[in-house]
């Protein structure tokens, strides 16, 4: 398996919007929330702001988002 790339959170929000139809819906804090409509279900994910994300963290937001690791890293 390769390892996930150190991102912020901002390259997180922008791959997800560009490649992967969300759309920022709010933000509380330093989280913003992400939303994408399929069919008929609603995907949220939560990405925070932060400077660096910690693999743990990424691989959170993409098991909310639906997105296999494998696809992430493909766009990046």
């Amino acid at each position: 398996m390769s390892k996930l790339p150190r991102l912020s959170g901002e390259e997180v929000i922008k791959i997800l919007t560009k490649y992967f139809g969300f759309k920022v819906s709010r933000q509380k804090g330093s989280h913003i929330t992400l939303v994408k409509y399929e069919e008929d279900r609603k995907i949220v994910t939560v990405v925070p702001l932060h400077k660096e994300l910690k693999p743990g963290t990424l691989l959170g937001v993409l098991k909310l988002a639906e997105i296999d690791k494998r696809e992430f890293l493909n766009k990046i």
